[in-house]
């Protein structure tokens, strides 16, 4: 089965709680996932399937969590074209800035090499109070493909 890091981005929580229900998902399945709550790239295999999880924070910012991760990549800029990456965008609607936040990693990704493995999902909180049971809709959909 697949190795799938798990990298949150989270501010009150709610993208730490979909992170989890992503994660038993994937293991109830047989994959060996790992949790990343302050992702370092030291840490973090090339060679897996990475899947971000992350809300907006403020006016379109990532969440103080995973700004290291990203400055780090942002400075970098190493080589990730091994990477295959998907994205759960947490936001809010009711802000111009709706799931900016994440949007800003995944264009470093993309300047390091790193591959979309699959469309994203961009979850509104103001439709969907519980992000959980979207994101598991979402993993339903591709998990067949890991």
């Amino acid at each position: 089965m697949a190795k799938i890091e798990i990298l949150v981005g989270t501010t009150l929580g709610s993208a730490e709680y979909v992170a989890d229900e992503i994660s038993d998902q994937l293991s109830d399945l047989g994959h060996q996932t790992i949790v990343h709550l302050a992702p370092d790239l030291s840490d973090l295999s090339l060679n897996s399937l990475w899947i971000i999880v992350s809300s907006t924070h403020g006016a379109g910012d990532l969440p103080d969590n995973i700004v290291p991760f990203f400055d780090e990549i942002s400075l970098k800029k190493p080589d990730l074209s091994a990477v295959k990456f998907a994205l759960c965008a947490i936001g809010d609607s009711s802000y111009d800035t709706f799931c900016q936040g994440p949007e800003k990693l995944t264009e470093q990704l993309d300047l390091c090499g790193a591959q979309v493995y699959v469309d994203k999902i961009q979850i509104d909180v103001q439709q969907d109070p519980i992000p959980e049971e979207p994101a598991l809709s979402w993993l339903s959909s591709w998990q067949a493909q890991i």
